[in-house]
């Protein structure tokens, strides 16, 4: 039986379209028991944190139990609490708590692979097993020798392994894991799989969570050379070719019919790497029934030269609004954008898109909000972007954790990229820099842990931290708050149409947003320099009104540097 929960929250029609989610790591956000690894108690003990902020929605990263060979994104029990972060009975409590102040919470769901140690996959590795078929088992290539150098089925490199491909000595035959060993990939085209999938996502739904997140969602369907057990040649970028298979659509929406998506009301959203916005049509037209909305990959590999993510490549402005612009449009008419710039596998947003230095810190942290958050969609904040966390100063490969890059440096050295090149991809673009810990205040480990970190706290928190930003009503914790307020009060922040203005300008991003005769136009400028204003470009700006601005004023001609303004416009006659 599953607990019951308290004061579920209402979930109207489409409730997501004027919501604002926020991401908890739980590893990084708040440790309650002084092991150093945050709990689900300490994101219980910052709920009214998180209500002052004002987001409707948390989303949290896996909890379940897991040998964490990828911080949680192996699940080895899906209907579990790993002791890492507590009970079950935390997890209800949360979300009673949560409910309690009129916020929702949102699952990870990873269901493209499972764990190692997940009792399917044991049961799986005899080969008389019923549960052979879930998982993907091939023999070794023509003329290898099974478990010897060189006889994996084909030559695919796995996410974070040399090979997609493990040699499993009880069985004598090679399992597909396209991100690592530990993650064995189900084998959707099996209908037990899914029913099995199906049956644990009705009972976290029975339990009271009020949505999923899916990893990598669209890597379920595998393409048919694979499912047919012919060698697949994936080349570079593999994860990129298994996307968006054959039968994605009919998974999505059998598991929305199953599962009672819609009929729940259910936040969904889709992470999938490789998604076009052809695809992103098709999963979120409501009139299929699939999924509310998708995380695209495409913006945030704007600033790479290759298919490889550390192959850096600096990123103009008209690149950016234009890549989000082409999204705004082809999502305009059915589906929905989701809209974000950094999670857990992303570098910090200010250090990455805006300017980190002291000097312009919290006007780019503030600029870049103002225009994610006016674009039509659903905004999701990463913990920590409320008040302007920044990258870390990684410097050299022993303050890495992560096993990506690790495993990146290994490699590059190895086939000779040199040190210095290797630590500056790493450090532009590292997974590290998203999980360091919340820096709740300015104290020896920001509040975090009274223990030691399970990672190093960022050193700037002594200036930088949710505490000082709380006590300022001019930090970028107070302008998140007033963008989330605007969203939920102005019906044309949520539902208005989006045009790009000025495509080509190098230092203003600027775009209306109209519903009916209401116009919104927003102008940011997005550079470390002065920017005029060229009016005579623009809308009329006679009797606008300022909505919302990073700067005093906002009747000059020209825009400080990182200032942005929400102006509404006066209906034309």
């Amino acid at each position: 039986m599953n607990s019951p929960v308290e004061s579920t929250p209402s979930r109207p029609d489409q409730w997501w379209r004027s919501a604002v989610v926020y991401q908890i790591y739980p590893r990084s956000f708040q440790d309650s028991n002084g092991d150093g690894i945050g709990d689900l108690r300490g994101i219980i003990d910052r709920l009214d944190y998180l209500a002052e902020l004002g987001v409707d929605v948390l989303w949290l990263s896996p909890v379940y139990r897991s040998p964490q060979v990828d911080n949680g994104y192996d699940i080895s029990d899906y209907r579990d609490i790993d002791p890492l972060f507590g009970t079950l009975a935390d997890l209800d409590e949360l979300l009673a708590q949560a409910h309690r102040r009129g916020i929702k919470l949102v699952m990870d769901l990873v269901v493209n692979h499972t764990s190692d140690q997940h009792p399917w996959f044991i049961e799986s590795r005899d080969p008389g097993s019923a549960k052979r078929d879930w998982y993907f088992w091939r023999p070794a290539r023509p003329g290898g020798t099974a478990g010897a150098p060189g006889a994996e089925p084909d030559d695919n490199p796995a996410a974070f392994a040399p090979s997609a491909w493990t040699y499993d000595p009880t069985s004598g035959e090679y399992y597909l894991g396209i991100f690592s060993p530990g993650q064995p990939d189900l084998n959707w085209e099996n209908p037990d799989v899914r029913q099995a999938v199906y049956a644990m996502m009705r009972w976290w739904v029975d339990r009271g969570v009020d949505g999923f997140r899916m990893d990598v969602i669209n890597l379920i369907s595998k393409p048919a050379e694979l499912t047919t057990g012919n060698p697949l040649d994936l080349g570079q970028g593999s994860l990129r070719r298994v996307a968006n298979g054959p039968r994605l659509d009919e998974f999505l929406a059998e598991m929305n019919r199953e599962v009672g998506l819609d009929e729940h009301n259910l936040l969904t959203v889709g992470e999938m790497p490789g998604a076009t916005i052809e695809v992103a049509q098709r999963v979120t037209d409501p009139a299929r029934h699939e999924l509310n909305m998708v995380f695209t990959f495409e913006h945030v590999n704007l600033d790479q030269s290759s298919w490889s993510k550390w192959d850096l490549a600096d990123l103009p402005l008209p690149v950016l609004k234009g890549n989000l612009a082409q999204w705004q449009e082809g999502l305009a008419e059915a589906g929905w954008n989701s809209l974000y710039y950094d999670n857990h596998d992303q570098p910090r947003a200010v250090s990455r898109f805006g300017d980190d230095s002291p000097e312009h810190r919290v006007n780019s942290a503030k600029t870049l909000a103002t225009v994610l958050h006016l674009h039509k969609g659903t905004p999701y904040i990463y913990q920590g972007e409320e008040f302007g966390m920044t990258n870390a100063p990684l410097t050299e490969i022993g303050h890495y954790l992560d096993v990506e890059s690790l495993n990146y440096h290994a490699l590059a050295t190895a086939g000779g990229v040199a040190e210095e090149q290797v630590l500056r991809s790493l450090a532009a673009k590292g997974r590290d820099h998203a999980r360091t810990p919340v820096q709740w205040d300015d104290t020896d480990h920001a509040g975090f842990t009274t223990g030691t970190p399970w990672i190093p706290v960022n050193p700037n928190h002594r200036e930088i931290n949710a505490q000082s930003a709380r006590r300022d009503p001019d930090s970028v914790f107070g302008h998140f708050q007033r963008l989330i307020r605007l969203r939920h009060d102005d019906q044309t922040v949520r539902e208005g149409r989006f045009q790009l203005l000025l495509p080509d300008h190098q230092q203003l991003w600027a775009f209306t947003r109209t519903l009916g005769d209401d116009t919104l136009l927003v102008l940011a400028n997005c550079s470390s320099a002065p920017a005029e204003i060229p009016s005579e470009q623009l809308p009329a700006l006679d009797g606008a009104g300022v909505v919302l601005g990073t700067h005093p004023g906002g009747g000059e001609s020209r825009l400080a540097p990182w200032e942005s303004r929400i102006l509404r416009l006066q209906p034309s006659s």
